[in-house]
């Protein structure tokens, strides 16, 4: 009897890897519009960041001497994100003429620039990106402005970035070099965001810099209230039910500051743009299964295809997040903050009950 078990045991694990490499193939067409256009870097972008872009995005601010400034005139910013650009917008408000690159639902891994944005880019006085490779296609377009001297700024400078948490028996991962760059998912480290915009804008624009620093302080009140709020809703999840699979690897900073267990990820790297093998997928299912995770949760930038599948699979559900962009006007997630509380909300209510 017992080796007729191991013997029915083998046959489900075989068939569920064959399944899971088809849906490998699956995913290869799902990421191929993205693969096609722009097959001859895609690889380097996703594994490291080791040209002259990575002083710009994961090292030193570069040094800033103000803006000549005509009377009226507000400083021309460029943010790469709507996180960034919101971030932005707090500390500048009306004193900044703001343009932000990605619209909401934009998938900052895989966006591309149109020309327009290189115009945008062109013109700006300052442009502040999230840096530590998060930013992908705009990479060229970066390098390309910091060439010719114009301040490009990282916000996440100063963040020690952090390493992955789970899937440590993957096949293959691909990671930026410089370690996770999705920083925002710990408020404390966008106090540090406001910091280097604050210190941005009033070296371009001293005669304005009490009233950017007088923002960035509310604002830093806000930051501070919100993760009260956080640790707050964390309460109402039983600390054993603190565990994480997503769609790639999103959450680190989150769950090294709350208390989460990442188990895993759909996609075992910080890349949406990276792709996960059968084996990876297979030992997904497996982890899923032996923690007790009730659910996968998946950002709205994702397709949420092969992880739905693989929830089937787990028997387990799919819940939707705000990861890499900000929503729809009106969706309550239209903010950085808001964002947050929305992603908390929605984790409560799907780790809390069984």
């Amino acid at each position: 009897m017992c080796v007729m078990n191991v013997i029915h045991e083998k046959q489900e694990q075989h068939g569920l890897l064959e399944r899971l490499i088809i849906l490998t193939g699956l995913l290869v067409l799902i990421a191929m519009t993205v693969l096609l256009a722009g097959c001859s870097s895609a690889g380097k972008r996703v594994t490291s960041s080791t040209g002259d872009v990575a002083s710009v995005t994961k090292e030193s601010l570069p040094t800033l001497a103000p803006v000549n400034l005509n009377a009226g005139q507000k400083l021309r910013v460029v943010a790469s994100t709507g996180i960034v650009g919101d971030v932005v917008a707090q500390v500048g408000s009306d004193l900044i003429e703001l343009t932000v690159l990605m619209a909401a639902g934009q998938d900052p891994h895989s966006y591309e620039p149109i020309a327009r944005d290189v115009a945008a880019i062109a013109d700006a006085h300052v442009v502040f990106i999230n840096g530590l490779g998060l930013e992908e296609g705009l990479q060229a377009t970066i390098e390309a402005a910091a060439s010719r001297g114009q301040p490009v700024i990282p916000v996440s400078a100063g963040i020690k970035p952090l390493q992955m948490q789970g899937d440590g028996d993957h096949d293959v991962i691909e990671v930026p070099e410089g370690g996770d760059p999705h920083t925002w998912f710990d408020p404390n480290n966008v106090l540090k965001w406001v910091d280097n915009i604050e210190g941005a804008l009033a070296a371009l624009d001293p005669a304005h810099a009490q009233d950017y620093a007088a923002r960035a302080q509310a604002y830093r009140q806000q930051l501070q209230d919100l993760d009260a709020y956080i640790r707050e809703q964390t309460e109402r999840i039983p600390p054993g039910r603190r565990k994480l699979v997503t769609d790639h690897q999103v959450f680190t900073y989150f769950a090294a500051r709350y208390g989460f267990e990442m188990i895993g990820a759909v996609i075992p790297g910080f890349s949406t743009v990276a792709e996960p093998s059968a084996s990876d997928l297979a030992k997904l299912v497996a982890r899923v299964r032996e923690a007790g995770v009730p659910v996968i949760f998946v950002g709205r930038t994702a397709n949420p295809r092969l992880a739905q599948v693989l929830a089937d699979e787990a028997g387990v559900r799919v819940l939707s997040l705000y990861t890499g962009a900000l929503g729809e006007l009106g969706s309550g997630a239209d903010s950085y903050i808001g964002l947050m509380r929305a992603n908390m909300d929605t984790i409560v209510q799907g780790l809390s009950k069984p």
